[in-house]
């Protein structure tokens, strides 16, 4: 599954973008220096994510949009498109 896959089922799952969770996020105090574990338990307590969906969501939260270009290009599991994720929602995704 890419890394957007990822982001984007947690669009479905919890009817937010990503940049509504990073508001929450940044709401309750959670940035870079924040343990994954605090801000995985509390997205399984308020949005019912498991940890690997949790764990996309700590990567944006503790280092924005960007990932690595390892994938980015290939034609394996973990490909992604691009560099950057988009967080503004699957349906205003050009």
């Amino acid at each position: 599954m890419t890394f957007q896959a990822y982001l984007d089922t947690i669009e479905a799952k919890t009817g937010l973008t990503r940049r509504e969770l990073l508001a929450q996020a940044h709401h309750h105090g959670y940035d870079a220096s924040t343990k994954a574990g605090v801000i995985v338990d509390w997205l399984k307590a308020d949005h019912d994510l498991g940890r690997g969906h949790a764990m996309a969501l700590v990567h944006v939260i503790k280092h924005g949009p960007r990932i690595s270009t390892k994938h980015v290009g290939t034609t394996g599991t973990h490909r992604d498109e691009t560099d950057t994720l988009w967080l503004d929602g699957r349906a205003t995704r050009p």
